[in-house]
């Protein structure tokens, strides 16, 4: 791949000098650690230029899917989780618990083919593929609900399912009894006292929903031809640039972790009770 099928054995050893490859394991494990350290993943196989350059020029679609699809499943998946506990088994009820499962068992590349036939070519509301006109901010936004959307109904899903649950059992608690005595309305004391207090393991599903959602984007990517991280990890694994394949996984890595810390900071923003340090 990177030398010559001709070339001779002391090409060879130079390539694996180069690469580090003539190394033990552990040094070659401390040698690409104390690079990445400083910002250097290495060169790609394919176009031979860093790794990082590479990652740099698309990440930001990437970021953008990821975040309207979190936009998507916080937007669906609290209100229903919210209104399906409200009015317990009600019809209501029923219909966004089944929603949710539905969402769940979906897997996203086939919910996306779905919506592309749909909205797309039956509707001819949204475009199908690409990611529009980067001169024109609405164009791009346009063509970004579709994936989106395809994105985030399955954290929609697991969001409303856990809203749901969390909000039925602060409802059982005794300061919600308190309040229905003294004389408190239902809207206050639902949309007030419970729900701020249900909003805890809501948080946790949403920092842990990342990750799936992230995992999303490289299918999401490829069903609606959008270039972005995904698309660049599936390429370079079926070409073997085992570069881009490390540098690409770890950026995913660091944005999970980041993303888990601030949810845990989050904590003390929705529980006043909760203190660091």
């Amino acid at each position: 791949m990177l030398s010559d099928l001709s070339a001779d054995r002391q090409a060879v050893e130079d390539l694996r000098r180069d690469l580090g490859l003539d190394r033990p394991l552990p040094g070659q494990f401390l040698r690409y650690l104390s690079r990445a350290v400083t910002g250097d993943l290495g060169f790609s196989y394919r176009s031979q230029r860093p790794v990082v350059g590479e990652i740099a020029a698309i990440y930001h679609q990437t970021l953008l899917l990821a975040l309207g699809g979190i936009l998507f499943a916080v937007l669906i998946g609290i209100p229903a989780g919210f209104l399906s506990a409200a009015y317990r088994n009600s019809w209501l009820d029923r219909f966004c618990m089944i929603g949710a499962l539905s969402g769940i068992s979906m897997p996203v590349f086939w919910l996306g083919i779905l919506l592309i036939i749909f909205f797309s070519f039956q509707l001819r509301l949204f475009p199908t593929i690409g990611v529009g006109d980067p001169a024109d901010p609405l164009d791009m936004l346009w063509h970004l609900v579709l994936p989106a959307l395809s994105l985030g109904l399955r954290g929609a899903a697991l969001i409303a399912r856990v809203t749901r649950s969390s909000f039925l059992e602060i409802l059982g608690q005794d300061y919600i009894r308190t309040g229905r005595m003294k004389g408190l309305s239902e809207a206050v004391v639902k949309g007030k006292h419970a729900f701020r207090n249900a909003l805890l393991p809501i948080v946790t599903v949403i920092g842990l929903d990342l990750g799936q959602l992230l995992g999303g984007t490289t299918v999401t990517e490829i069903v609606f031809s959008r270039p972005g991280m995904g698309t660049l990890l599936i390429e370079s694994v079926l070409a073997r640039d085992y570069p881009m394949v490390q540098g690409t996984m770890l950026v995913y890595l660091l944005v999970i972790i980041l993303v888990n810390l601030l949810a845990d900071l989050a904590y003390g923003l929705v529980d006043p009770r909760i203190r660091y340090g």
